[in-house]
């Protein structure tokens, strides 16, 4: 099974303090693409795909997209 995890970040937009993301995430693991919607807020993350308990990612997708958006945005 592959395990290359791939994050594109398909589209964003800034409003206040906000910075709401639209990102799409293969997982390796699982061998499944998802694509939905994650915000930042200041340098916080939130979102189900990247939430600890919540995320339908496996966990070294989730610890990969989470790194690479905080990378990415500078946050």
């Amino acid at each position: 099974m592959d395990t290359n995890h791939y994050v594109t970040v398909i589209d964003f937009v800034e409003q206040g303090q906000s910075l709401y993301v639209q990102v799409e995430v293969f997982d390796g693991l699982t061998e499944k693409r998802y694509r939905e919607e994650v915000r930042f807020l200041d340098d916080l993350l939130y979102g189900e795909l990247v939430h600890p308990t919540k995320s339908p990612l496996s966990e070294p997708c989730r610890v990969v997209t989470v790194e690479y958006l905080k990378n990415h945005f500078g946050r």
